[in-house]
């Protein structure tokens, strides 16, 4: 991991650079894992209604994707609002500085990634094993550099999340793929990647992602169709264009790019994270109170909104802020069902099913994008829930209290599911496995102590 110096570049504002400077000035740091010490869990003693603040960081789901996308040129891109300390960020960081990218991240949020000159066209197992988002340096490695061999991805179990799509989709334009030892063996066609028309057999965000950084610099022209419409696939698209990119129809479900002959640096402000923003909305449906989320907004979010209306949630704009509220109504049972964007997000689904352990009456959660999505149930029930599965629907009676207790964390949305349950436990809940949250929760354990939880890491 490397810190530039405070000066680098200056303030990040989105637009397009022509910068001849390379970031030959960031200082090297020394390397850190990025999962903390395995034994480490949260203590969370329940009981305290939420009052205050919490800034939300940039959305970790576009920020990995922007860094990708340094692969695409030899000139800087800079970024700012960017979740800088989060697990993810910091494996996807050395995984690109083993390729050749520098890369620089500051305190502040801001980020400045160079690939000035590639140097392997390897994402070792090693790396790719800690986060399944690293398959998503394919499309531009094989872009650019014509080769590239990615180990087949690892990451928390959550249900099958295959790579054909994206095979599927490169082989498209032209693109030689082999299947060996584990790793996807790529070859662009002399000439590089061609234009291709793409029809996804079903939406994938990551095949949208990889396959719209791949074409930016194919020949002619690429259209994605029932291409994903998440606001971090058009918050990506927006970050390609400032770089020189021509692109069509984010946020639709057919997307047009026509290949550019190269992209140049530029920066840009990664979108607040909409996952973050929703997690600590249903943390105050939850625990009550009144809480200002600042540096966010609602529209991409309509999909819990609703429900979390029903619910007895008060939510309201007040330019970049949102405001929060349940005071003394109790929470009615909602139903739900997963779809992608702009349906309710499978990111926020555990989330809002521990909200709804505590509600007046039942509510019915219905996961239609993972399989295997419900491994917090089990860990929910042992503080007290009452949940029943039923396929891929779960039953939630909501009960007067739920008690503290030892629980394991399966992946990372599960985790903050039960950190929301021990926010209103009586007793002191443990959790384990953090390093889950913590690939994707920036300042988790200070931004809930912020608004008066009582939140502590702790050793095993």
């Amino acid at each position: 991991m490397r810190i530039a110096p405070e000066n680098i570049w200056g303030n990040a504002v989105s637009h397009s650079l022509n910068y001849k400077e390379t970031p030959d000035n960031v200082v090297t740091l020394p390397q850190t894992d990025s999962r903390p010490s395995g034994m480490d869990k949260l203590k969370i003693t329940g009981g305290h209604r939420l009052k205050g603040d919490i800034r939300i960081s940039g959305a970790k789901n576009a920020a990995l994707k922007h860094m990708c996308a340094a692969l695409l040129t030899d000139q800087p891109l800079q970024l700012g609002n960017m979740p800088a300390t989060l697990g993810d960020v910091k494996t996807l960081s050395q995984l690109l500085e083993h390729i050749g990218v520098t890369v620089g991240l500051r305190e502040d949020g801001v980020a400045v990634l160079q690939a000035k000159n590639i140097m392997s066209h390897v994402a070792p197992y090693d790396l790719v094993r800690k986060m399944r988002a690293s398959v998503i340096v394919l499309g531009p490695l094989l872009a650019r550099h014509g080769v590239a061999e990615v180990s087949l991805p690892g990451g928390c179990a959550i249900g099958t999340r295959p790579v054909d799509l994206h095979i599927m989709a490169l082989k498209a334009m032209g693109a030689d793929i082999d299947i060996e030892a584990g790793y996807i063996k790529a070859k662009a066609p002399k000439g590089g990647l061609k234009g291709a028309e793409i029809i996804f057999p079903k939406v994938s965000v990551g095949a949208t992602e990889n396959l719209m950084m791949a074409a930016t610099l194919a020949k002619g022209e690429t259209v994605l169709k029932n291409a994903a419409r998440e606001p971090e696939i058009v918050d990506q698209g927006m970050a390609l264009i400032a770089m020189g990119a021509k692109i069509e129809g984010l946020g639709t479900p057919e997307i047009r790019i026509q290949g550019v002959s190269a992209l140049q640096g530029a920066t840009h402000d990664v979108v607040p994270d909409r996952i973050e923003t929703g997690t600590y909305m249903c943390a105050v449906g939850l625990a009550g109170g009144e809480v200002r989320l600042r540096h966010t907004r609602t529209d991409f979010l309509s999909a819990l909104i609703a429900p979390l209306q029903l619910a007895g949630v008060e939510i309201t704009s007040e330019g970049d802020d949102v405001l929060v509220r349940r005071q003394d109504s109790h929470l009615k049972g909602v139903d739900i069902m997963t779809e992608p964007y702009p349906g309710f997000a499978t990111d926020l689904q555990a989330q809002f099913m521990a909200m709804l352990t505590m509600c007046q009456g039942a509510g019915m959660v219905t996961e239609t994008v993972f399989e295997n999505r419900f491994m917090h149930v089990p860990e929910l029930c042992r503080m007290g829930a009452d949940i029943t599965v039923h396929g891929h629907s779960a039953l939630v009676r909501g009960v007067s209290h739920l008690k503290g207790a030892e629980v394991m964390a399966t992946d990372l949305r599960a985790s903050v599911a039960l950190v929301l349950a021990g926010l209103v436990a009586d007793g002191e809940t443990y959790v384990n496995r953090i390093y889950h949250l913590e690939r994707g929760y920036e300042n988790i354990v200070s931004k809930l102590g912020a608004v008066g939880a009582q939140v502590e890491r702790c050793a095993g």
